[in-house]
């Protein structure tokens, strides 16, 4: 098989202890390089990872003609800029959640896709799982009746400064940490966009960071609402209610790759065989553009993503819906 060749963006750790080896298991991704602007780091990460080059920039591995595909894991507000140049050089680009800032910068995108014919794709591996793929079948199929309301929690406990997701003006915060799935599962089970969104924001006093978040977006056949914070104990848990039944998500974000994933219907619990979220993440992207075909999630659908962001963040101030 030809396998793509992929570069890795940097040596966060989410690439190095999660996507790095799942990709490296599938058999449509090989990982080629990867770089850091700390060259020691690059070197270190490419002799534990077994990856033959390493690179002291970001500039350099774009630079490397024989990299195909690069998956960008930078903090939230270098995904753009690099995403752009990483385009610009020729590379496809698998980008880390949330893709951007805000919508205005996601739509950039847009531009450069078309203008170098390179796919971008943002990193929402939970939309491949098979958990959530047969959650969603059996909503489709009428299996709990009309789904009229989604309900989520998704919260952990985090309050180190020094942690990026800690700093506001890099993209920092509940919302767009994590909030974004509660988002992008709601719209993508909906098949729809929210036709108006609630938002109410706590932020923290030192930092400027949302810490609890909780979000109602109203569409056309029901509701979703979630809440989501970095100041509380580790929990995660979806739940769709139908006219007849439910379907609870137990471990929705998170799945594990070393043990069966699991559902509730009703009353009844459906097992998922062990798998490997970024994997199957890698495998779908690097098979659509083997193949020439359409990738798993189009990139229109993350811009959408950031307009249901920026109104749960406009709400919080105005205190009021915000039209979709």
């Amino acid at each position: 098989m030809n396998k793509v060749r992929w570069g890795i963006l940097s040596t966060a750790n989410i690439a190095l202890a999660k996507v790095i080896p799942a990709m490296q298991r599938s058999p449509w991704c090989e990982i080629t390089a990867i770089a850091s602007r700390d060259l020691s780091k690059a070197q270190r990460a490419a002799a534990d990872l077994n990856i033959p080059n390493a690179y002291g920039s970001y500039e350099q591995l774009l630079a490397d003609n024989t990299v195909e595909a690069i998956y960008n894991p930078l903090p939230n507000h270098l995904h753009v800029p690099w995403t752009v140049q990483a385009a610009e050089a020729g590379k496809h680009v698998l980008c880390e959640k949330p893709i951007a800032l805000n919508a205005t910068e996601a739509r950039a995108l847009i531009d450069v896709r078309d203008r170098t014919g390179m796919r971008i794709q943002e990193a929402f591996m939970v939309r491949t799982h098979p958990q959530w793929l047969e959650t969603r079948r059996l909503i489709r199929t009428g299996r709990i009746g009309s789904l009229r309301s989604i309900t989520c929690f998704f919260s952990y406990f985090n309050p180190d400064p020094a942690n990026i997701r800690n700093h506001l003006e890099f993209g920092g915060g509940a919302l767009m940490d994590i909030g974004c799935y509660p988002i992008t599962i709601s719209r993508w089970i909906y098949d729809a966009e929210p036709q108006r969104v609630l938002g109410l924001i706590e932020r923290d006093a030192v930092f400027g960071t949302d810490t609890l978040t909780t979000a109602v977006l109203e569409f056309s056949e029901g509701h979703s609402t979630f809440t989501c914070s970095t100041r509380l104990a580790p929990y995660q848990r979806m739940i769709f209610h139908g006219t007849e039944g439910r379907i609870e998500v137990l471990i929705p974000f998170n799945a594990p790759n070393d043990q069966l994933t699991q559902i509730l219907l009703n009353d009844e619990l459906i097992d998922f065989p062990v798998c490997d979220q970024y994997e199957i993440q890698g495998s779908l992207f690097s098979q659509a553009l083997r193949e020439n075909r359409e990738q798993p999630i189009p990139l229109e659908d993350a811009i959408n993503n950031m307009v249901v962001i920026d109104a749960v963040f406009k709400s919080a101030i105005s205190s009021a819906f915000i039209r979709g």
